[in-house]
């Protein structure tokens, strides 16, 4: 279902993409129009290339930062999530979210203070590359952390080599899966692998992609209390020397 509406989108961006190159007026409403909703994929390589050479300073496109990989990632918690029925809702779930079947993660050793044997099942994740990558994060972008309820932003802090990582409590905010019952209502981790290497590089990437990211603060320019009693002190220490 999500390579036919690749294919699909990709197709129509191919069609309106060449009635605009051939159209006689230069920015026309149609292609201005049309601009809007351009998938990630055709974005990527063209106005997001653009920005982050003007922004970055790098004129070789090959040395540009770009995703390498998208990880989705649930944790199954033995306690509210044990059982073959479960397991199934959440494989099933992840596959109708990501286009793709998830892997079930298994414990190799026990441990007894974290009460976990050896072979039970622990976590589901699946590793998106490519074109379903990008749709993926077109649609997370797009459509899915709009529906999150008061959503303000997402927090800017990074990894501290270019990868970031989000948390969603509630699966049910993707437009793919039907509202479950509140007991198999599960969350997940959404990690974004990048090849920046440093923060600032992700961060920009991420940010001409779509990532609303909370915006920084510029620095004050009223003196915060505890400035204006050090000058006080300051200033009595002065008076008193003299």
């Amino acid at each position: 279902m999500v390579d036919e509406i690749i294919l699909r989108d990709t197709l129509a961006n191919h069609v309106a993409i060449q009635q605009c190159n051939h159209s006689d007026t230069v920015f026309s409403h149609k292609c201005s129009s049309f601009m809007t909703y351009v998938s990630l994929h055709d974005r990527l390589r063209t106005v997001v290339a653009t920005a982050l050479k003007k922004e970055l300073g790098i004129t070789n496109v090959h040395a540009l930062p770009r995703l390498q990989k998208v990880i989705v990632n649930v944790g199954i918690n033995k306690t509210k999530m044990d059982g073959k029925e479960i397991h199934e809702f959440v494989a099933k779930t992840l596959a109708q979210i990501t286009g793709q079947k998830p892997v079930f993660r298994i414990t190799r050793k026990a441990i007894s203070n974290f009460k976990t044997r050896s072979g039970l099942v622990v976590g589901a994740m699946v590793t998106l590359r490519g074109r379903r990558m990008e749709a993926f994060v077109d649609r997370l972008v797009s459509y899915v952390l709009p529906r999150i309820r008061d959503f303000r932003s997402l927090p800017a802090k990074l990894d501290g080599r270019g990868n970031y990582a989000i948390g969603i409590r509630d699966h049910t905010i993707f437009p793919e899966v039907p509202s479950a019952d509140a007991a198999k209502i599960f969350g997940m981790q959404i990690q974004f692998t990048t090849t920046a290497g440093r923060d600032d590089r992700g961060r920009a990437l991420l940010k001409q992609i779509g990532m609303p990211f909370t915006p920084e603060r510029k620095p004050s320019t009223k003196s915060s209390p505890s400035r204006i009693k050090e000058k006080a002190v300051e200033e009595s220490a002065s008076v008193s020397h003299t």
